[in-house]
C-alpha cells in the first residue's frame, strides 16, 4: 500500500482501512486538500524517524540502522523524481489525526523550541486538565529559558487554575486578555504553528510554509497590542451600571449575532450570555430586543464612542432616567 502511494502520490482513504498501522506510523497521512484522500510521508522523512528514534542505540544497532537504509533506497527507487517535489509541500502543510499524533508533534516542537512559544486559547475558564496536558511542556521550555506570550479571553481571568498556573510559570509567562480571540493557535520559534483542522479538535494542521507561519505571526502581534495584561484591570466601561462583558455583548448583538455565537466569542455559556442581555435591557430601559437594538446604539454600545452619560438620555414614556 506504501508502495502504490509513492507511485502515484496518493492512494483513497478507503483503501487503507484494512492497514491502520500505515496511518499509526504516519507512513500515510490525511491529504489536506480531500480528506477522502491519503499521501504518503516522503521516504527522506521516514528515514529520518527512523534514524532520530534509533540515535541513542546506534551502536548496538548497526544491523537495523543498515537495513533501514535499504529499506529508505528502495522506497525512494519507487517514485522517480516526481516525490521530491511533493516532499516539500507534505512538510510544509501537514495534517495530524488523532490526539496521540497531534501531542507527539507538540512535543517534537517543544524539544526543538529555543527561543519562543506564542499561544491564542480561545474560550472561557480553562479547565484544570486542560492546564496540566500542557504544564510538562511549559516547565521544559521555561528550564531551557523560552519566553511564552500567551493570549486568553478576559473570562479566563476568573479562573483559579489559571492564576496557578501564572504563578508557577512566573517571569517565564508573560499573559493578556481580549473580549475575543482567533480559534487556537500555537507557534514555535516562528517557524512552526499548529491550529485546529476540525471542530473537535482531534485534527490539526502543522504549518512550516514561512508565508503560513509569518501571517500567523502578524496576526498574533496585533492581537497582542490590543490586549490588556493579567496584571492590569479592565478598563472601565465609563457607563453607569454596564460592565466590560455587557459592553462586549452590547456590540455583538448590535452585529446582529445569536445569543449561542456570542456566548462561544466571549467564552461564556448561552444562559450566562443571556443573563447579562436581561441585565443589559434593564439597564438601558429596553423592552424588547428590538428596543435594546436603538439604546445600544443610542448610547454608543455599538462601536467607537466616547463616554455617554446614561442620566442624560432618554427613554420612550419615562422621561429621564438615570443609569444603576
Amino acid at each position: 500500500m506504501y508502495s502504490r502511494a509513492v507511485r502515484r502520490g496518493r492512494v483513497p482513504r478507503r483503501d487503507a482501512d484494512q492497514v491502520p498501522c500505515l496511518l499509526d506510523l504516519a507512513l500515510l497521512h490525511p491529504d489536506p486538500d480531500d480528506m477522502d484522500w491519503l499521501v504518503p510521508t516522503s521516504p527522506q522523512e521516514v528515514m529520518t524517524r527512523l534514524l532520530r528514534g534509533l540515535y541513542e542505540d546506534v551502536r548496538a544497532s548497526q544491523r537495523r540502522v543498515g537495513s533501514a537504509v535499504a529499506a529508505y533506497e528502495w522506497y525512494a527507487g519507487l517514485g522517480g523524481s516526481a516525490p521530491a517535489a511533493a516532499a516539500g509541500e507534505g512538510s510544509a502543510i501537514r495534517v495530524l489525526e488523532g490526539l496521540s499524533r497531534i501531542q507527539a508533534a507538540m512535543d517534537e516542537a517543544t524539544e526543538a523550541c529555543t527561543h519562543e512559544v506564542l499561544t491564542v486559547q480561545p474560550g472561557g475558564i480553562r479547565r484544570e486538565d486542560e492546564l496540566a496536558e500542557g504544564l510538562h511542556r511549559a516547565l521544559t521550555l521555561r528550564g531551557r529559558g523560552v519566553r511564552m506570550r500567551d493570549l486568553y479571553t478576559h473570562v479566563a481571568r476568573h479562573g483559579q487554575g489559571l492564576l496557578n498556573y501564572l504563578e508557577l510559570m512566573g517571569e517565564a509567562v508573560e499573559a493578556r486578555s481580549l473580549d475575543e480571540v482567533i480559534d487556537r493557535l500555537i507557534l514555535f520559534d516562528r517557524t512552526v504553528a499548529f491550529i485546529p483542522a476540525n471542530t473537535d479538535r482531534t485534527m490539526a494542521l502543522e504549518l512550516r510554509h514561512p508565508a503560513l507561519v509569518g501571517y500567523l505571526v502578524t496576526v498574533f502581534e496585533r492581537l497582542w497590542r490590543l490586549a490588556i495584561p493579567l496584571t492590569a484591570p479592565l478598563p472601565d466601561t465609563r457607563i453607569e451600571g454596564i460592565s466590560h462583558r455587557e459592553q462586549s455583548i452590547a456590540a455583538l448583538l448590535a452585529e446582529g449575532h445569536q445569543d449561542a455565537v456570542i456566548a462561544e466569542r466571549l467564552g461564556i455559556s448561552v444562559r450566562t450570555c443571556r443573563a447579562h442581555i436581561a441585565r443589559l435591557s434593564e439597564t438601558l430601559g429596553a423592552a424588547s430586543r428590538t428596543q435594546l437594538g436603538v439604546r445600544i446604539a443610542q448610547v454608543g454600545l455599538d462601536g467607537p464612542r466616547e463616554p455617554v452619560d446614561l442620566s442624560q438620555v432618554t427613554v420612550p414614556g419615562q422621561g429621564s432616567r438615570t443609569g444603576r
